[in-house]
């Protein structure tokens, strides 16, 4: 149950990296996360709010980079084109092309960072939970919430 729920205050995902400079190039300057915490060999980037990034030198932290990561990192945006156009700009791997997925109802694209974790921005289209994920009311009007 939710009110049986410990408080939680904000959220950090940790990824692992045997080249920390190219990670911080990642997030740093082609994403443009701030740098909210900078521990040399483990460096926090804020994504939004109190949902943050963390990027760590493989050889110094709790755990270590693989050949491949099974984990996706999904950021939620109301302009997934921009977001295509300026990663693509920037050269990042681009693994898919802008999506619309009508069975779930969102936009969305993939990508690879420099140490081959997988990336999705993604847009919620169902207006519940474009209030839920993009803290903001849909300005669909249909009856339903149908868009």
């Amino acid at each position: 149950m939710a009110s049986d729920l410990v408080g939680i205050d904000s959220q950090i995902t940790f990824l692992y990296y045997d080249d920390l400079r190219q990670a911080q190039e990642c997030y740093g300057q082609v994403m443009g996360f701030d740098l909210v915490e900078d521990q040399c060999w483990a460096k926090i980037y804020r994504v939004s709010g109190n949902s943050f990034v963390g990027i760590v030198a493989g050889e110094k932290g709790f755990r270590r980079p693989q050949p491949y990561n099974a984990v996706l990192l999904t950021l939620v945006s109301s302009d997934v084109d921009a977001w295509y156009g300026r990663l693509q700009e920037a050269g990042v791997k681009l693994l898919t092309d802008v999506q619309d997925k009508q069975d779930i109802r969102i936009r969305c694209f993939f990508f690879e960072d420099p140490g081959g974790y997988a990336l999705e921005v993604q847009q919620f289209l169902r207006p519940d939970l474009v209030e839920i994920f993009h803290g903001r009311r849909s300005e669909c009007s249909e009856p339903g919430g149908e868009c």
